[in-house]
């Protein structure tokens, strides 16, 4: 008998850790599985944050910590904002979490009450709408597809406004696609956001620092609703520091405090140590950062140069992040084997198995006519899973 809650079973799995997790079943067999299903920077975490952790177990930073974080980490998060954002806080309008996947649930948590429209431009990280079903609101997707570079426009946001709207979820660099908003485009959003002063913008920048284009551009920076933006960011991405857990909200000081006050009665404050290594990362200095920046860029080159030469697939160039969300929908109907592919979460269980490649169905992301592969990963890597993942497709009648 399904005892579970309610809100649990309106929940999805999460697809990325279920096909980690078939991929690490098909490894513990001895079959040689090239992982590009995960998000994770495959570089460890710069030597100088990793000795300021060691250095903060021996001087005992051992206790509980703050529920928002410790003061001077807080300090050091503003001072990034003022410095590479340009944007001005203060130390109580920022809430250090655990991950920046808590800080925006904190966010929705927060501020959504149920039967609430939160917006979700697709393709979109798979768990923005499960955190929206959480909070009991209602996810509205709004697609936006590779021919418009994965991106929506503020014509596309307007017309799926309705008075029950209460916030647009917004991610970019975009994780699946690497699509990187211009400061225009925010733009375009932005003067439609300016009508309706109801709606919370979450502005989701983990992936800020990897970044082709130049310049990140946030939407926080149109004083028009700047009031009204959450920006969430984190380490993970940018240091390398997945599994130190350390994520932050910026927003105002009434959000700020709700976050907290949930925060405060289910995890109370993030990790003592993680914290220290975060404050290094932050104020200490950034050669790693652009380091793991040009390498990403590089296999970025690779990768789209190599999965342009298979027949079948299009491809667009990411600008950010460290994904490809080719467009595979022409395989759909063709058959080899016992394999018949009638959608993309079939054609990454035949990559997995024919292949052994794992990669992600696009289903999850919004867009079931793509997949999604993470380049966060070596050249050598990235040619033999290409060269894998285009013999197993030719092989498709």
């Amino acid at each position: 008998m399904n005892k579970l809650a309610d809100r649990l079973n309106r929940l999805s799995p999460s697809a990325t850790l279920a096909m980690s997790q078939k991929s690490q079943e098909l490894k513990a067999q001895g079959i040689d599985v090239i992982n590009m299903s995960v998000g994770e920077p495959d570089f460890n975490t710069p030597d100088n944050i990793k000795s300021v952790a060691k250095k903060a177990i021996d001087d005992n930073w051992s206790r509980y910590s703050p529920v928002p974080g410790y003061p001077s980490l807080r300090k050091a998060i503003v001072e990034k904002l003022k410095k590479e954002n340009g944007l001005e806080f203060t130390e109580s309008q920022i809430s250090v979490s655990n991950g920046a996947k808590q800080a925006v649930c904190n966010a929705i948590m927060a501020l959504v009450n149920p039967g609430e429209e939160v917006i979700v431009p697709a393709p979109f990280w798979v768990s923005y709408p499960e955190m929206v079903k959480l909070a009991d609101g209602i996810p509205v997707i709004v697609s936006a597809g590779i021919e418009q570079n994965f991106k929506i426009t503020g014509a596309q946001l307007e017309s799926v406004i309705t008075p029950k709207t209460k916030m647009l979820i917004l991610c970019s660099p975009s994780n699946p696609t690497g699509s990187v908003y211009t400061k225009e485009e925010l733009k375009d959003l932005a003067d439609v956001l300016a009508k309706y002063p109801d709606i919370f913008i979450v502005a989701d920048e983990i992936y800020e620092h990897i970044n082709y284009v130049g310049k990140h551009e946030s939407i926080a920076q149109f004083p028009e609703i700047r009031d009204r933006v959450i920006i969430v960011n984190g380490v993970s991405k940018a240091y390398a520091m997945t599994g130190w857990r350390i994520g932050y909200l910026a927003a105002a000081d009434w959000i700020v405090k709700g976050c907290n006050k949930l925060q405060g009665q289910y995890t109370s404050g993030p990790c003592s140590v993680s914290q220290m290594a975060s404050l290094e990362a932050y104020a200490g200095p950034q050669d790693d950062v652009e380091t793991m920046r040009q390498a990403f860029q590089r296999r970025r080159d690779l990768i789209v140069k190599l999965t342009k030469e298979i027949p079948g697939l299009e491809v667009n160039v990411p600008e950010g992040a460290f994904y490809l969300f080719p467009k595979c929908s022409s395989f759909y109907g063709k058959s080899y084997g016992d394999y018949t592919i009638n959608d993309s979460e079939d054609l990454a269980m035949y990559l997995l198995t024919e292949a052994h490649v794992a990669t992600v169905g696009g289903a999850s992301f919004g867009s079931p006519e793509c997949f999604r592969m993470s380049y966060a990963t070596s050249d050598e890597n990235i040619i033999e899973a290409i060269r894998r993942i285009k013999e197993a497709l030719s092989k498709l009648k």
